[in-house]
């Protein structure tokens, strides 16, 4: 859900993803509950980076993500992805969900949840 003025609207909700999955099915003629799967496998990172610290000197660390975690993550960058393309756009929000979908979907560098992927699993890759 989200912070702020547009909180607790799950009817709302619920209506933007039916939208967004009608928009999915046209534009790729396939299930639109697949799409979503391989957009939350291919945006869940795998690796990150925690910070550890002792007497004082804090690192960072990397570390495996839990698979909990990872779908959390993945929803979480997914979503963060959409509202921040939805913002200030003449699109409607389920136009933007279907298009952050799809390209996290294919993978594509389009996605901002895929960008964000890959900037945390470069940051984990650099402090093992």
């Amino acid at each position: 859900m989200m912070h702020g003025r547009n909180n607790g609207k799950k009817l709302m909700a619920v209506r933007i993803v039916k939208h967004a999955m009608e928009i999915i099915y046209l534009l790729t003629d396939q299930n639109p509950i697949q799409v979503i799967v391989d957009a939350i496998i291919n945006s869940g990172p795998r690796e990150d980076a925690t910070r550890i610290g002792s007497a004082g000197v804090v690192r960072r660390q990397a570390v495996d993500i839990s698979p909990l975690r990872r779908v959390n993550q993945a929803i979480y960058l997914l979503t963060t992805g959409n509202r921040e393309s939805a913002f200030r756009n003449i699109k409607t929000i389920a136009e933007c969900l279907a298009d952050e979908l799809i390209n996290a979907a294919k993978g594509s560098s389009n996605s901002y949840a895929i960008k964000k992927n890959d900037e945390i699993e470069r940051v984990a890759k650099a402090n093992r």
